[in-house]
Parts: C-alpha cells; sequence; structure tokens
C-alpha cells in the first residue's frame, strides 16, 4: 500500500525553504527521537543542498534511551554533529547555538582573520509536522514567540527569531513528502501524531501501535493495562484485537450488547501513548 498525503500548504513550504537558503549559515533538521530514520524527510537532502546541518533527536523524554544512544552512534557514522534534547523541558537544547558554530567554524575563523566581525548565526529549522519545532524555538528564545500545538499544521507561515545576540532563526511549517512507500513509515508517524487521523483509520494505528509495544514493550503495556497474557503469534489479528478489546474493557470503552467500541478505545490508547503514560519507547532501531 502506497499513503499518499501533500496537501498544498507543504508544496508552498517547500518552496519557501528554497527560497531562503542563500540566506542561510546551517540548518537544524529536528527529529523526533523515537524514530529518527522514519521522522526524517527523505527529500531534505535534496531541498537543503549541502548546507552545513546539525541533527536534533527531540522528545527524548519519551524514547527509549538505550535505543536513543544508537542513534546518536548511527548519525556520528555518518559524519553528523547530533544532539539529544527534550525541547518541552529545555534539556540539551543550550548546546545547540555553540554547536552551529562549530559547524561554522572554518568559515568563522576566515571571517575573524580577515579582521571582519562575525554577524548572528543564521539558523533554519526543518522537521515534519509535531516534532516540536516551536517549542523549541519558544525555548531558545526565551519568550513564547511561536505557536505550538500537538497537532500537525500549526504552524502556517515563516517568521525570524533573534536568540540572544549569537544565533537568528528562520521557523518554517513542516513538511511531509509526497507519499509513503512504507506504509510501516506512515503508521509510525501516525501513532507519534505525525500527520492527521484523517490518512489513516484510527483503529488501524492503534493497532499497529499496540502489535509493535505487545512484541518490545510488553511489560510497559502490561503495567499500564493490567493486561494478563502476551501475544504468541503476533501475525494472527485476533490476538491483537483481543488486547484492544481488554484495554476497552479496562477504560469502560463499552456499547450496547456488552461490545467493546474499538474506535473509542484507539483514540483513548493513542492519547495516553503520546502524552507519555505508556513510559518511554522508541518505534525503530539503526541496529534492527
Amino acid at each position: 500500500m502506497t499513503i499518499q498525503w501533500f496537501p498544498g500548504h507543504m508544496t508552498r513550504a517547500r518552496r519557501q525553504i528554497q527560497d531562503k537558503l542563500k540566506l542561510i549559515d546551517v540548518v537544524i533538521e529536528l527529529l523526533d527521537a523515537r524514530l529518527p530514520l522514519s521522522s526524517r524527510n527523505p527529500m531534505i537532502d535534496e531541498i537543503l543542498q549541502g548546507k552545513p546541518r546539525l541533527i536534533v533527536l527531540n522528545k527524548a523524554d519519551l524514547a527509549d534511551s538505550a535505543i536513543t544512544k544508537q542513534w546518536v552512534d548511527f548519525f556520528k557514522k555518518e559524519g553528523h554533529i547530533v544532539v539529544v534534547i527534550d525541547a518541552s523541558t529545555g534539556q540539551g537544547t543550550k548546546e545547540i547555538p555553540m554547536l552551529a558554530k562549530v559547524l561554522l567554524k572554518e568559515k568563522i575563523d576566515k571571517q575573524i582573520a580577515k579582521g571582519i566581525n562575525p554577524r548572528a548565526v543564521r539558523a533554519l529549522i526543518v522537521g515534519i509536522p509535531n516534532v516540536g519545532k516551536s517549542t523549541l524555538i519558544n525555548r531558545l528564545a526565551g519568550r513564547n514567540i511561536a505557536i505550538t500545538g500537538d497537532r500537525p499544521g500549526v504552524t502556517k507561515g515563516q517568521q525570524w527569531i533573534k536568540v540572544g545576540t549569537e544565533m537568528e532563526l528562520l521557523d518554517t511549517p513542516g513538511i511531509l513528502w509526497p507519499k509513503f512507500e512504507d506504509q510501516n513509515v506512515g503508521y509510525k508517524l501516525a501513532v507519534t501524531g505525525a500527520i492527521k487521523h484523517e490518512i489513516l483509520n484510527v483503529e488501524d494505528v492503534a493497532f499497529f501501535a499496540v502489535k509493535y509495544l505487545s512484541q518490545f514493550y510488553w511489560e510497559q503495556l502490561k503495567e499500564r493495562y493490567d493486561l494478563k497474557e502476551q501475544p504468541t503469534n503476533f501475525e494472527i489479528p485476533d490476538e491483537v484485537v483481543g488486547i484492544m478489546e481488554d484495554i476497552g474493557r479496562k477504560r469502560g470503552c463499552i456499547i450496547s450488547g456488552g461490545r467493546v467500541d474499538l474506535e473509542k478505545t484507539s483514540s483513548l490508547f493513542l492519547r495516553e501513548l503520546r502524552a507519555g503514560k505508556m513510559g518511554s519507547y522508541s518505534m525503530e532501531s539503526p541496529l534492527y
């Protein structure tokens, strides 16, 4: 299955970024620490045209720390400078201006050698919807200047924001790509809230998440919903449905005839998962 998704405002956002690149010194690529590969736009290399780039893994508080360390090693081996942050609390964010200067050290040293006083670093923040760009900008700026939200599509335009005297940031709308050739990428993004529910059925998204968590984070899932037995065969749909029904009964999602309302259960489950009530988890690893 190929999931098609490319609303008009994302086409405009890509064009806006490309128009502004000549003004940019460094790019801050913001990724979701729970799924760095799936949240990395495959078009980004083409869009950014070789600009120096800092990889920022956000929402580290929600991600499995052991898996996040694997991703840090992965990106370093690719030759990137990478920093792990939690933009909501500010953890790790103070390193970003310093690391941006590290990326531009050669250019800055040449300017100083010529007697030129380097201006503030101009940085472009890019990332998919709902990855935390506006939250990071507010944290770096020290004030609520960018609109934030827990849904994709909050940022509609571009704006320059000053970060002290060292950096100027250009915020951009989140950009997804025209289609997801791998349906698992689409489902992972839907689980974390990067794409709207209209694109994928909410029950399908929740079932995907339950199946994954049952395999890799069973103890957390079991503890949260007081579940009994871990499925033995994850390829049998009825076993995953059974878990969803148990969750629905525990949460009172019952309709006429004593049946479980799976749509209501799915929506509740995804809200709790995105709010971190399941504990930390990662949806992909560079090792498997």
